[in-house]
């Protein structure tokens, strides 16, 4: 399997996983219908944790266009692979927003809320301000490139003995399960730009019943707050830790084979 392969399936199965979990609490008749957040933010968590275990070995596991930015910004991925790597993400995000809807097809018609539907697919506020959204998401992302590469860090995860493999995506999802428990509330947590770009986009083309908009007005802050925190999270990273902590060291891969 390529790179560019494995991000695509990898990103797909965070989305159907993630995306799917939240049409299981929001939509009408579905057997977890209101179960809450701590079951969105659990199944999220889970979502990163098997998408990574299951295509980190190829590609790193990226499954985020912050978490490629945010390295290639601090040299530790080669910014040659980065638009290979987006639109994988990208792609993927997408066809796991299909999936989901097919997953729940009987559910849409079932649900009235325009608002609801759409919260399946992709983040909103809860409160409308784009400067406060804005700095949620790049402190929500800032947070997951520092945890990243702090957890992943030779003092903690020697791959010497294959820890950062065999703990490692476990670990990250404990980390965007604490991301989202703590500072998933104004936003909804996005920091991940194909998390929330390209499922918008199927709600915006499926015939899906009763949907209303796609509210594209807002898209662009889960799409540039999280480029901005991931970039800001390694930076700071590399000033504060590294000096003192031996990170380990993410391979430059070959181009992948499309």
């Amino acid at each position: 399997m390529s790179p560019f392969l494995a991000e695509f399936i990898g990103t797909a199965i965070l989305v159907l996983l993630g995306d799917g979990v939240v049409a299981n609490v929001l939509l009408n008749k579905s057997k977890g219908q209101n179960a809450g957040w701590i079951v969105i933010t659990t199944g999220w968590a889970l979502a990163v944790t098997v998408a990574v275990y299951c295509v980190g070995s190829i590609s790193g596991g990226h499954l985020n266009p912050a978490v490629t930015v945010g390295l290639a910004s601090i040299g530790k991925f080669g910014w040659d692979l980065v638009p290979t790597y987006l639109a994988a993400q990208m792609a993927g995000a997408f066809l796991g927003g299909i999936l989901v809807w097919l997953t729940y097809l009987p559910h849409w018609a079932e649900t009235e809320i325009q608002g609801a539907k759409l919260g399946v697919f992709c983040t909103a506020p809860g409160i409308r301000k784009s400067c406060a959204n804005l700095l949620c998401e790049i402190i929500g992302t800032a947070m997951l490139l520092l945890g990243v590469l702090a957890i992943g860090s030779k003092a903690n995860l020697n791959p010497e003995f294959g820890w950062d493999k065999g703990l490692g995506p476990a670990l990250v999802g404990v980390l965007v399960w604490a991301i989202g428990l703590s500072l998933g509330g104004p936003t909804g947590y996005a920091i991940n730009p194909a998390r929330d770009f390209g499922p918008r986009l199927a709600h915006a083309l499926l015939p899906i019943a009763g949907k209303g908009g796609s509210d594209w007005g807002y898209a662009w802050v889960p799409v540039v707050g999280p480029l901005l925190g991931g970039a800001l999270g390694a930076m700071i990273y590399k000033l504060l830790w590294v000096a003192s902590v031996a990170p380990v060291v993410i391979p430059v891969l070959p181009s992948p084979r499309l």
